[in-house]
């Protein structure tokens, strides 16, 4: 059987209901799986019109109607917009708790079994805080509504994977967060998310925190105490991991093929090499002419992929946003459901 993929619409007044139907538009999607967009009918509308897709719209209220044919978009109508009631290309607390809403649906759609994973249209953490859900992303929305407490952010681009020991907090708190337990815990699930993407081996680069990895402890301390310690944990549980590699040759290392995936330390440690590798900007049209890559919540219950950008509000209600990533996201969603629940498909 197909895997059946729920994804979430996003911030509505972003670009998310645009990158779906722009995605959904391609057969090679529905050769793999049952794609159902869960959002509103209003954006969606909105964006069919904008793109140019000419979609019959399958409002459907419960999965097992889906007809998962190129053409129709099925999709779960959450009746959250009036029409007139949102505007494009602003923050508001409508389309906050509306992309809050599209999320908590397809976690509990997920949970029950009713769907194999949930790939996720960019959010705005602004809107959704107005909201009142107070979270820091998709990921922490995911750890609490899956109770689940060890879990971390992988990334990836068709050349470079990166997951983090700490995402989301000032520098100063990173520091503080990077402990023997942490880093080992990212380890362990490196090797988890790499196994759900078909690599059965994976060769993990874990990256240092301080520049040259401290030069034995000449610039800090927290490779001494907290990584190298987490490391060799991870060898004697006979997870492949070598490390701790200077922050600024272990990005090159895993680009050339020599791990699979680097630990990164902090947020910004792993996006930027991430976003090198996948994003291209056009200095001349200011468009990204490429945004491929992927994010992923690495040891939830169930399957969680994201598009690697925000909600580009600049250019949303327009019908040139880039589906790349969403197409990656969900790729990368079919093939971890495939691997995770053993499901082939008519094709194979």
């Amino acid at each position: 059987m197909k895997p059946v993929i729920g994804i979430t619409m996003g911030d509505p007044a972003g670009i998310g209901s645009e990158i779906a139907v722009k995605a959904l538009s391609k057969e090679e999607i529905y050769e793999n799986c049952v794609p159902i967009v869960i959002g509103d009918h209003e954006a969606l509308k909105d964006a069919d019109r904008f793109c140019g897709t000419n979609f019959m719209l399958h409002k459907i209220n419960h999965v097992s109607e889906a007809v998962g044919r190129l053409g129709t978009l099925d999709y779960i109508d959450l009746g959250l917009l009036a029409p007139g009631s949102f505007i494009y290309k602003k923050v508001q607390k409508l389309c906050g708790e509306a992309s809050f809403q599209y999320v908590v649906t397809g976690i509990k759609l997920a949970m029950e079994n009713r769907l194999h994973a949930v790939i996720t249209g960019p959010i705005n953490k602004e809107a959704i805080n107005l909201a009142g859900h107070h979270y820091s992303g998709h990921t922490e929305i995911f750890g609490d509504y899956t109770n689940t407490k060890d879990f971390a952010m992988l990334l990836a681009s068709d050349v470079l994977k990166v997951i983090h020991v700490t995402t989301h907090c000032s520098m100063r708190d990173a520091c503080d967060r990077i402990k023997k337990d942490r880093v080992l815990s990212v380890i362990k699930l490196a090797q988890e998310g790499l196994r759900l993407m078909g690599i059965s081996e994976p060769k993990i680069g874990v990256a240092g925190l301080n520049a040259h990895s401290s030069e034995n402890g000449l610039f800090g301390w927290e490779e001494e105490r907290e990584i190298i310690p987490a490391i060799k944990e991870a060898k004697r549980l006979g997870i492949n991991a070598d490390g701790p590699v200077p922050p600024d040759t272990v990005f090159v290392k895993c680009q050339a093929g020599q791990y699979d995936i680097v630990v990164a330390m902090y947020h910004d440690q792993g996006h930027i090499p991430l976003k090198l590798s996948g994003f291209k900007l056009d200095l001349k049209t200011m468009r990204y002419s490429s945004i491929s890559g992927i994010n992923c919540t690495i040891g939830l219950p169930i399957i969680r992929v994201s598009v690697d950008h925000g909600t580009a509000f600049g250019k949303a209600g327009e019908g040139r946003a880039n589906e790349e990533s969403l197409i990656d996201a969900i790729n990368v969603g079919i093939k971890m459901a495939k691997t995770k629940f053993n499901l082939g498909t008519e094709a194979e």
